[in-house]
């Protein structure tokens, strides 16, 4: 757990790069430091990971299955056909003037 907290801490919220302009954290020493930014931000996701872990209820591995065939992959399908919906028309998000 502490790991992946670290790697989606790194990955998808900037790693040890401040979340606040640099005015506003200057001077003080623990926000100064790079190191100390991840471990904020990897310590809030293992809080919310063990939150969201506590309430609620765990799955059965045949719940999880019928889950995936019959939720997920169906959305994915949809999904992939409106992106290439979107590339196809050119859309703005797919393709750029």
């Amino acid at each position: 757990m502490i790991l992946i907290s670290a790697l989606t801490a790194i990955l998808f919220m900037g790693g040890w790069l401040s979340p606040l302009p640099q005015a506003w954290v200057s001077g003080v020493f623990l926000l100064d430091d790079g190191f100390h930014w991840l471990l904020l931000k990897t310590f809030f996701f293992m809080f919310l990971f063990l939150w969201l872990r506590a309430t609620f209820p765990r799955y059965r591995y045949d719940q999880i299955m019928r889950l995936g065939w019959k939720v997920f992959i169906p959305i994915t399908i949809v999904w992939i056909l409106v992106v290439a919906v979107g590339v196809v028309a050119k859309m703005p998000p797919w393709w750029s003037a």
